[in-house]
Formats: structure tokens, C-alpha cells, sequence
């Protein structure tokens, strides 16, 4: 039996009765990684952020979170001063709408989708923040990473996506400083 794949997927093929399990899109790579740190102020894993065609991506790899639902934003100011990282700002919100994707008065330009921890405190997922500019440009009311930089957060608790200013997420648990980095094609 032969097989093909379209370009960007990657197979572990085994068969299984007659069907192909173990197929999966290939990871995109970009951006340097930088520090996620902690209310300790301890590296606890790291971000990687690059444009897309659709947005920017960004890609989070840590340990050592509380295991759930939590809500993840990027912040307007590129500080991540511990233990709260109040530093970082509000969220990003260039066009001044309310927070949340299901607020139909929002949402904010950095309002992300909710990310799952592992039960073993591991988060390793990728989020893609739609029709965003990292660097330069124009995008949903700008780049990401303006004069004073950019933050992305993660909160303890799960955004409701619906109230203003923060979706109920709670308190600022981990921050990485966004950086400018080249395109990888």
C-alpha cells in the first residue's frame, strides 16, 4: 500500500484494522524562545512567538503549573515583574473593546483562548491570537510589541470570556517579556 501526505504532516503510520492512526499536522517553528517565570520569579518553561498567515502564533511549553482550565492573554506592557506581574499592563486592547470573546462588546485584541495544565502540571499547547501583527505593520489595532513591549500571561483560573477586564481568570500565575524575533519561513 503506498501512502500520501500532504506537506505539513507528519505520520506515525501503524495500521489499525484498516485505518491510519497516529497522523498529526507538524508543529511550526518560529521565534526564540524566552523565559516564563513564575510568581517566584523562577523559569518555569517558555514561550516562542511568530507571525502566521492568520495571526500570531505562540507556542508555551512549561511545568510546574497548577494542574486545569486557565485563562492566558497577551498584556500591553512587555514587563513580568514578580509576584503579580502588574507590571505587564492590561491586556492588550488597542481598539478599547470590553474583555472577552463571547462579550458583544469585545473582545480585547490579546484575549486568548483558555489552556489546559496536566494533571502533572504540564502545559505544552500552541494558541494563535487571529489577525494579529507581531512586530511592525498593522494588524487588530497594531503590532503586539509596540515601544514598551508586550507580555503574555497566564491566570489562575479559566477565563469566562465574558466579563470586563479579565474574564474572572484571577490572579497573574506566570509572564514571559515578548520579544521581536525574525520570520522563520
Amino acid at each position: 500500500m503506498r501512502l500520501r501526505f500532504g506537506p505539513g504532516v507528519k505520520c506515525f503510520v501503524f495500521l489499525v484494522g484498516a485505518t491510519i492512526a497516529g497522523c498529526a499536522p507538524i508543529e511550526p517553528t518560529g521565534g526564540t524562545p524566552v523565559a516564563l517565570v513564575n510568581a517566584s520569579g523562577q523559569s518555569i518553561g517558555s514561550i516562542r512567538a511568530w507571525q502566521t498567515a492568520g495571526g500570531v502564533t505562540f507556542r508555551i511549553d512549561a511545568i510546574g503549573l497548577p494542574h486545569g482550565i486557565h485563562g492566558i492573554h497577551v498584556h500591553s506592557v512587555g514587563r513580568c515583574d514578580p509576584p503579580d506581574f502588574a507590571s505587564a499592563g492590561p491586556h492588550w486592547n488597542p481598539g478599547a473593546r470590553k474583555h472577552g470573546m463571547n462579550n458583544p462588546a469585545g473582545p480585547h485584541a490579546g484575549d486568548l483562548p483558555n489552556v489546559e495544565v496536566a494533571a502533572n502540571g504540564v502545559l505544552a499547547t500552541t494558541v494563535t491570537l487571529p489577525g494579529a501583527t507581531l512586530v511592525g505593520g498593522v494588524g487588530v489595532g497594531g503590532a503586539v510589541i509596540d515601544a514598551d513591549g508586550a507580555a503574555l500571561v497566564i491566570h489562575g483560573q479559566a477565563d469566562d470570556y465574558v466579563t470586563d477586564p479579565s474574564g474572572n481568570s484571577g490572579p497573574r500565575i506566570a509572564c514571559a517579556v515578548l520579544q521581536p524575533v525574525a520570520e522563520v519561513r
